[in-house]
C-alpha cells in the first residue's frame, strides 16, 4: 500500500505513522530523516541540500524531489510506503505522480489526520519539558505533581520556543497556505481519506485501520 500522510503540526502524525508502518509492514519515509541520511552519507543530493540548509534557505523542490525519488527506488519500498512530510506542495505532488506513473505505480490514498486548530493550540502550547532530564509533561493532559517541577528529577519545567502560541499559530498558517491546495489536489483525484484525530491514540489508529482496510479492498 502506498500512502501519503497529511495533517497539521501537532496532529500526531509521527505516532500514527509508526503504528501504520508496523501494522502494514511498509517503511515510514520522513523527508527529515531522508535529508539527514543523505547529508550524513555525503551523497551528491545531500551535499546540495546542505548548502541551502546551512544558509537558512528552503531546499528547492527539485532537490527534495530528487532525494525522495532515490529513496522510493530502494528495495524496502517495493510493497509500499508511507510518505510523511512529502509532498508539501502541488508541484511536488505532480512530480511524485509523474515518477510513480513512469514506474507503473500510483498512490492508494492521501490520508488526512484532521484536527481543529483550537485543539492543536491547546495541545502544543500546553507542553512542558524538564530542563534537566528532558521528561515531557502537559499542563492539562499530563501535569506534573508539583506545578513547574519535574516528577523524576525535580528540575524546572520549561516551554520550548517552538511551543509558544505565536510560533504555533505561524506554523499552522504556513501549513494552511501550503497544504490546503494539496488537500484539494488529492480530493480532485478522489483518493483523499480523512480521519478525525482528537481522540485517544489507539482510537484514532482504529479509525485509520478502518479507512486503510477499505482502501485496500
Amino acid at each position: 500500500m502506498k500512502i501519503i500522510l497529511l495533517g497539521p503540526p501537532g496532529a500526531g502524525k509521527g505516532t500514527q505513522a509508526k503504528l501504520i508502518s508496523e501494522k502494514f509492514s511498509i517503511p515510514h519515509i520522513s523527508t527529515g530523516d531522508i535529508f539527514r541520511k543523505n547529508i550524513s552519507e555525503k551523497t551528491p543530493l545531500g551535499i546540495e541540500a546542505k548548502t541551502y540548509m546551512d544558509n537558512g534557505k528552503l531546499v528547492p523542490d527539485e532537490v527534495t524531489i530528487g532525494i525522495v525519488k532515490d529513496r522510493l527506488m530502494e528495495d524496502d519500498c517495493k510493497n509500499g510506503f508511507l510518505l510523511d512530510g512529502f509532498p508539501r506542495t502541488v508541484k511536488q505532488a505532480e512530480a511524485l505522480d509523474s515518477f510513480l506513473n513512469d514506474n507503473e505505480q500510483k498512490i492508494d490514498t492521501a490520508l488526512l489526520i484532521d484536527v481543529p486548530k483550537e485543539f492543536i493550540l491547546e495541545r502544543m502550547t500546553g507542553r512542558r519539558v524538564c530542563s534537566k532530564c528532558g521528561a515531557s509533561y502537559h499542563i492539562k493532559f499530563n501535569p506534573s505533581k508539583i506545578e513547574g517541577k519535574c516528577d523524576a528529577c525535580d528540575g524546572a519545567l520549561i516551554q520550548r520556543k517552538d511551543d509558544t502560541e505565536a510560533t504555533v499559530k505561524e506554523r499552522l498558517d504556513v501549513y494552511d497556505r501550503q497544504t490546503q491546495p494539496l488537500i484539494q489536489y488529492y480530493k480532485d483525484q478522489d483518493i483523499l481519506s480523512a480521519v478525525e484525530g482528537t481522540g485517544e491514540i489507539t482510537k484514532v489508529f482504529d479509525k485509520i485501520c478502518n479507512v486503510l482496510g477499505a482502501v485496500g479492498k
